[in-house]
């Protein structure tokens, strides 16, 4: 589903719901002292963090990126880091269309920069297929992203590992399932059919549908937190962005699915604020 590959990829839509305890029940990462502050980092991920369609016509916009970019209007963690640090370093590692398979590639792209701080946020790709049937099974994507915080903390001993949770893509059908122009977007572009298809449908059939996507969304989330637990060095977000109520006026009009520069900006506020206590999101 890479839009490198198939002209449009699609990864993350910039819209979350709160859940309910009995949807999802998401481990969290035990408080610990926060680590020094870095002198570099990099960041992980699909397209939402390489920035697309945040600036630009299909086309990446990583000076928007939400975890590694330099505009002052999203105020990434580079940034809000920066501020303390003004040598900091940063490399954007992540790649449009990429899944949970990618990351350990990723990983050791990061080990090979030899940095002090990583950021992922991977798997809205995993369960936005062309189908139901095409989404990554849950355990698949647990031995891919082990595999890749395994990496990291072999190559990296000293390195804070920070890990984002997926946004909920049901929100995303919830806010423009009424909005002529997105339905349109979704349908020509082949959106993430698993969960966007015959968005206006009523259906028993396509009700289940979606709430078995959001819950292998939530599943992929609950993976991510345990694996980072078993970490001193990482981080989870607790499930901040699976649980933020973004609105389409976060998404890009040009794809109604990824996040625009709003939706950049709150994303680095959410999940700054989940990081390792270095400061504020004020502060920073």
């Amino acid at each position: 589903m890479d839009i490198r590959r198939r002209t449009l990829v699609l990864i993350s839509a910039v819209a979350f719901v709160f859940l309910p305890a009995s949807v999802v029940a998401i481990p969290s990462t035990a408080a610990a002292e926060a680590p020094p502050l870095p002198g570099s980092m990099a960041s992980m991920g699909d397209s939402i963090t390489r920035g697309f369609n945040a600036c630009g016509f299909y086309v990446d916009c990583t000076s928007r990126s939400w975890s590694t970019g330099s505009s002052s209007t999203v105020n990434s963690h580079y940034l809000r880091l920066r501020a303390a640090n003004p040598s900091l370093v940063a490399h954007n590692d992540a790649e449009s269309g990429a899944t949970v398979a990618d990351m350990p590639g990723q990983a050791q792209e990061a080990v090979s920069q030899g940095v002090d701080y990583v950021t992922i946020l991977i798997g809205a790709n995993d369960a936005c297929a062309s189908s139901e049937s095409g989404m990554t099974s849950v355990a698949d994507f647990e031995a891919r992203f082990r595999a890749a915080v395994t990496t990291l903390v072999t190559g990296l001993p000293d390195a804070a590992i920070f890990v984002a949770s997926i946004p909920d893509l049901k929100r995303l059908w919830e806010v423009g399932k009424g909005n002529l122009t997105a339905r349109t977007a979704w349908a020509a572009l082949d959106i993430c059919q698993s969960m966007l298809a015959r968005p206006r449908s009523t259906d028993a059939a396509d009700a289940a549908r979606r709430d078995r996507v959001r819950q292998r969304v939530a599943d992929f989330n609950t993976v991510m937190a345990t694996v980072c637990a078993e970490q001193a060095a990482c981080r989870y977000d607790g499930g901040a962005i699976f649980g933020y109520p973004f609105s389409l006026s976060d998404v890009s009009t040009w794809d109604y699915f990824h996040p625009n520069t709003n939706g950049q900006r709150v994303l680095a506020e959410v999940t700054y604020a989940a990081t390792f206590g270095w400061g504020s999101p004020d502060d920073r």
